[in-house]
Parts: structure tokens; sequence; C-alpha cells
């Protein structure tokens, strides 16, 4: 090809100069294809790729057409069931909630009902009039020892920075989240003057310290209580691990770091902020009984919790053990799942580290049973939630509420571009590009994400009353069935059984499947 290319460039620039002989005016001709003939030389013998090396100038359009192949198979190849991670489907239905648009669909579903893994909601002959439940049931969050409990709505927007999105971004989400009376989560980019718009907030706090560290990255009491006891903060969550990347830390790639994020996050500028994988603040289960003790004093006695992606399953019950030992508990868990998402993750941590949330949940929900401190510590749900159904799974796995990241951000206005990590988000979402931000218009965005949460509360629970389930205390695991295989289908309550209440606290009640990690698990080591 290379051969080709010099005989080619020879004949089209003897072709050319016969032209111009002929008459000047084709002298324009030479305008393009000097530079294209440059290109290929320098392709030739500079160019640090194979593919361009063999093939000059051609081979420049093989990096052309993988640059903008996530768009082509969107817009033109894939379906509407195959886009991943979300769908069309997915993302459509967050549009039209947003913009107030018809969400309704012709002509049936596009879903193959006898694909395994295929759910769907046992409705009942005793349904509930819509006109008889509750639109926007609250969640009270808090235990026994929090003295400022939290009513929490079902649907929240989950943990996303500060920094990882726009000001923009954290602008309209902050008062979505106060227009429709649901919170909103800081995300361990700390806490930016954007998350004080006037929206309720759970401050999330992981290993990085954001907002309350020392200069070496411990924590910082001080800085912690002098934010903690703001009004608009209404819950306080350790951030343990991420479904994206768990047992990674949080990564905000250079490109990113302003003066503004570096002076909230208080760290230096002119570097990538890589959060610790541990926390420095504790380093077992009984450390971090204090840890909690002091976070909830500090605070006022707001509620106190944790986010976690399940790894190592006897690390949680230790956690559950150090709970029951000292009798000091979280006041709620945010379990996120493994198909969670994050603007930037090494892809084997986003496809093979941490459990999927469909099993984290009812894990966690079975543990908290289990030792007898259910009643204590709501479970929040967060991992690709975007729609009613999606809430009524989790309720029906354990979960008491849920979050959502992407669906949020899909309702900002996010195409689905992939290039959360790049500072080059079209939408204006993800970026810190203040070129591109600037097409995010706060004010507009903010009404659509609260028309999204409210639709998809109502959704939520619309469905409910189809099952004849008046309050999201009442979904169970009977409440979905799970196709197997083509010939055989089994609710939740089949695929999960429950553990009865207090078949953990010791060892002759522990059930089998359970005994392997609770023997490992130990209230002085993670």
């Amino acid at each position: 090809m290379r051969k080709t290319f010099l005989v080619i460039s020879f004949t089209l620039l003897t072709f050319t100069g016969i032209l111009i002989y002929v008459n000047w005016k084709f002298s324009f001709i030479l305008l393009i294809l000097i530079p294209l003939i440059l290109m290929g030389l320098y392709d030739m013998y500079f160019s640090d790729r194979t593919i361009r090396r063999n093939f000059p100038l051609l081979g420049r359009l093989r990096y052309i057409l993988s640059a903008i192949g996530p768009e082509m198979r969107q817009y033109f190849i894939e379906t509407d069931t195959e886009g991943k991670p979300f769908n069309r489907l997915q993302r459509d239905i967050v549009y039209h909630r947003s913009k107030k648009e018809v969400d309704t669909i012709p002509f049936g579903t596009q879903l193959d009902v006898y694909k395994d893994g295929y759910e769907w909601i046992n409705h009942s002959i005793r349904s509930i009039s819509f006109s008889d439940i509750e639109k926007n049931p609250k969640v009270r969050i808090g235990s026994s020892q929090c003295e400022k409990p939290y009513d929490a709505s079902l649907f929240n927007i989950s943990a996303m920075s500060f920094g990882s999105l726009s000001k923009n971004a954290i602008l309209a989400l902050n008062n979505g989240a106060k227009q429709g009376g649901f919170y909103h989560n800081t995300g361990e980019g700390g806490l930016s003057p954007y998350h004080l718009q006037g929206g309720d907030v759970v401050w999330n706090i992981g290993t990085g310290y954001f907002s309350c560290r020392n200069n070496d990255g411990t924590f910082n009491v001080d800085q912690y209580e002098k934010r903690a006891i703001l009004d608009n903060v209404k819950m306080v969550e350790i951030k343990f691990s991420q479904g994206a990347k768990p047992g990674h830390g949080g990564i905000l790639p250079k490109e990113k770091v302003t003066d503004e994020i570096a002076a909230i996050r208080l760290v230096e500028k002119g570097n990538d902020i890589v959060s610790p994988p541990t926390h420095s603040a504790f380093t077992n289960p009984l450390e971090l009984m204090d840890f909690i003790k002091l976070l909830r004093t500090k605070s006022g006695g707001k509620p106190v919790g944790m986010k976690i992606c399940i790894g190592n399953k006897s690390e949680f019950i230790s956690i559950c053990k150090a709970m029951v030992e000292t009798k000091t508990y979280f006041d709620f868990i945010t379990v996120d799942g493994g198909e969670g998402g994050t603007g930037a993750a090494p892809q084997e941590y986003s496809d093979h580290v941490g459990m999927p949330l469909r099993d984290a949940v009812a894990f966690v929900h079975d543990c908290l049973k289990g030792f007898g401190i259910k009643d204590q510590i709501k479970i929040i749900a967060s991992g690709k939630v975007v729609t009613g159904f999606d809430i009524i799974r989790c309720l029906s796995l354990g979960a008491d509420l849920c979050n959502s990241a992407r669906g949020m951000m899909f309702a900002l206005g996010c195409i689905q571009a992939l290039e959360c990590h790049a500072n080059t988000c079209p939408t204006g979402v993800a970026t810190q590009n203040l070129n591109l931000m600037k097409g995010l218009i706060p004010e507009d965005k903010s009404i659509r994400v609260a028309r999204f949460q409210h639709e998809t509360v109502k959704s939520a629970m619309d469905l409910m009353a189809s099952a004849g389930l008046a309050h999201p205390d009442d979904v169970t695991r009977d409440a979905v069935t799970t196709r197997i295989d083509r010939n055989n289908v089994e609710t939740f309550a089949q695929t999960f059984p429950e553990l009865e209440s207090g078949s953990l606290l010791h060892e002759e009640t522990v059930p089998k499947e359970f005994l392997y990690f609770w023997k490992k698990a130990k209230v002085e080591q993670f």
C-alpha cells in the first residue's frame, strides 16, 4: 500500500500539473492535494501506528471510524432493546417522563417474555384504585439512636460528585431535588456550594475524606462538623465502595481538577485525584462503630449510613456482628450493585468486580434480619434503577427505597455518549469544559429532573396498586416472578428464601449457606 500511495500521489501531481499548464485556475487543486500527500508521507515515515505506516492516509479512516463507532451503533445499528449499558427503551422512558411527554407504547412489548431472566409483577384481582394510594410515600430513616430521623422519598439522586459532573449539572440536580422533595447524594467529591441550593443533601464521605480532610488525607473532625451541621445536610453516608469499581477508590482525572474543585475537596491541583482504596479513620468493625458514633454526634444526631458494593460476604457479616455486640447501628445502608456506573473505571472493575444488585440487596436484607437489626436500618438500592418496575424489583428483594444516578443524568439530557471520562461530554453533564457546560441550563433541567422523579414514583405506586399493595412496606418477595428457563419460573421468595429473624445470632441456628462466612467473620477485623 505504501508503493501504491506513492504511485497515486505522483500520478495525481502529474495530472494536476498538466491541468494547471492548460489553465492556471486549476491551481486550487494543489491546496487540497499537497496537504493530503504530506499527511501520507508523515504517516509512512513518522507515525507510531502500524496501520498508518502501512496504509498512509487511508489508515487514518480506521481511527476516525473507530472514534465514531459508538454513535454509529447507537443511531443506526442497535435496536430498541440492544443498547448498553442502557438500551433505547430505557433511555426513552426517562426522556419522555422528564419532558412530560406521552410515555405509553403501542402494539405490545418488544421484550422476549420467554427469554431467561424475563421478570414481571404478580398483579392481583383485588387491585387497589390509583386514587386510593399515596402517590409520594415517605420512608423514615433513623435508628433508635438517631435524634434527627429523616423522611426520605422512595426515589432519589444517587452519588455523583461535583468534578465528575459539571457545576450546571449539580445545580440542576439539587434544584430538582428541592422542587420534588427528594434528596441529592453529593458523591464522594465533597460538599460544594452547588449542593446547597435548597435541596436535601446526603453527604457522601469516601476514603479521601474530601471537604473534611487534613493535608495528609486523614479525617478532620472540625472540618466535618462545620459542614455536617448545615441545615441542607440531612444524612451522612460513609462510602466503602461503589458498584462500578469496588475496592479501587474514586478517580477524578487531572483534566477535570479546577482551582474551585481543589478548594472544595481540600486537595492540591495538577494531579489525578485518586481516593485510597480503604479508610484510614478505622481499621476494623469495632473501630467503625466508634466512627459511626462520632459522625452522628458531630452532625447533631443526623442519620449515618454506609454505601457498599458487596464483595466478601464475611466482611459485611463482621460489621453486623459488631453492630449487635456494641449495640451501635447504622441508620441506613446503601447497596450499590456491581452494574453501577461511573465516569471513569478500569474495564475489568466495571465488568467483573462486585456483587450484582439483586443478589446484594437480598443478602444484606437477610443478614440484617438474621441478626435481628433490620428494624433499625433502612436499605437503599442503587444500580440501574430508572423505571417504576425497577423500584418494585428492589423493594421485593428487601430494599426500602432506591437511588438513581444515570437515570437522573438522562433527565439532565445525557445521551449516553460514553465520554464521561474524557471531559468532552457533548451535553455538558460530565465535563468541566466551560463551553460545553454552557449548553446545560440548570433552570430548565431542574424541572426535568423533578418531573422524572415524580413520574417514576407514580409509576411504581401504580404498579403496587395493580398488585393489591397499598404501601412500599407491603412489597414482599412474592411480588416479582423471574423466568428461570423456558418452562420454569420462580418468585423471588423461591429464588432468595428469607432467613428467620435472629437466625444469625447463634451458630447453632445459622443456615448452612451462611455458616462458612459467619464463622469467618470477626469483629476485630474486616
